[in-house]
């Protein structure tokens, strides 16, 4: 079991030693380092930290912001050292998760991370709600556009041909010659309309 440590600095104005002797105090033989901003995912130093970490192994820094860039990814991070049988401990906040008190933290932690997530999407539905307009789907062939397309199916075109004359879906304007006036036809087809649209369909495909 070793102690294995990592130190964080944002840019070089800002002093590493202190982070260095606190956890050379912790008894980490191996301390790897990073002059990055937390938001970056890509800190060589911490990805050979969480190469160099074994079974049995504690990693340790000095605050909880060093390691993690959001409280999500610090609690991924820690989750996939668990897994890998690797502790975690941060000298500041006193978490140490190779204790029951530790882990209990972590997972209080990670609650309140899902409890967050749950409480944003709630609201987020709830916004959209909010600012939506009920709306009815619009015909996608007008009454005019129908009259029109009857028209030219009238003067012997196909339907294919009216739907590409009139650049609408030819599935569009099937639908829409079982109509009448945009709305369904009460008559069941008896009429001049639906005697038109069904020759259209049986015959002009």
């Amino acid at each position: 079991m070793a102690n294995v440590g990592y130190a964080r600095v944002s840019n070089a104005d800002e002093d590493l030693a202190p982070q260095l002797r606190a956890l050379a105090d912790m008894g980490c033989e191996q301390v790897f380092r990073d002059e990055a901003s937390g938001a970056r995912a890509d800190r060589p130093g911490l990805m050979q930290a969480l190469s160099c970490v074994r079974d049995g192994d504690v990693l340790v820094v000095c605050k909880l912001d060093r390691l993690g860039r959001s409280l999500s990814h610090l609690i991924q991070t820690v989750n996939e050292l668990s897994a890998r049988g690797v502790g975690f401990r941060s000298l500041i906040e006193s978490i140490d998760t190779t204790t029951a008190e530790g882990r209990s933290i972590f997972a209080a932690l990670a609650k309140f991370e899902d409890d967050l997530i749950r409480e944003r999407t709630r609201a987020g539905l709830a916004a959209a709600g909010a600012t939506s307009r009920p709306i009815g789907r619009k015909p996608v062939v007008s009454p005019d556009m129908l009259a029109k397309a009857r028209a030219l199916i009238a003067e012997g075109l196909t339907v294919r041909e009216a739907a590409a004359r009139l650049n609408v879906g030819k599935t569009a304007l099937y639908a829409a010659l079982r109509t009448k006036n945009g709305e369904p036809d009460a008559q069941g087809g008896s009429d001049a309309t639906s005697g038109l649209a069904s020759a259209a369909l049986s015959g002009k495909r």
